[in-house]
């Protein structure tokens, strides 16, 4: 604050509660409430305050200071960004070769085949010559 500055003493009031015993029978007490209403003028300062931010998305070699420009406080707001680089970088190689050849194998098997056999349980009806052939052509 320079030496122009006015200041302002402030009042508070405070309140101070307490207890006693009262005899009922001998005291009565009664309170009364007075009031007034004054006007009370004071000079008041207020200061308004803009905040803007400025998105500045620059490398910096160093870290720069807090600075004022034309009343203006500029306060630098930095991060610390990790930079990592990829090389791509040759560390073996593997060396896969073929050869072809040939081999005669000879080996037992088991393979296994079906037939089938037709044998006729009950005797063949001399009086019918086709039933013979319908039985065999059902399957039976």
């Amino acid at each position: 604050m320079g030496s122009g500055d006015e200041r302002i003493g402030l009042v508070e009031e405070q309140l101070e509660v307490g207890t006693r015993e009262v005899d009922r029978g001998r005291v009565r007490i009664r309170t009364k409430v007075d009031t007034r209403e004054e006007l009370v003028e004071a000079a008041l300062r207020q200061d308004d305050v803009a905040v803007e931010r400025v998105p500045i998305g620059r490398l910096l070699d160093a870290v720069p200071a807090v600075r004022e420009e034309d009343g203006v406080l500029i306060v630098p707001v930095l991060e610390e960004r990790l930079v990592v680089t990829k090389q791509l970088f040759l560390k073996e190689e593997v060396r896969v070769s073929s050869r072809t050849r040939l081999e005669t194998v000879r080996q037992p098997v088991l393979l296994r085949s079906e037939r089938v056999e037709l044998s006729r349980d009950e005797p063949p009806d001399p009086d019918n010559p086709d039933h013979t052939r319908q039985e065999l052509n059902d399957g039976r």
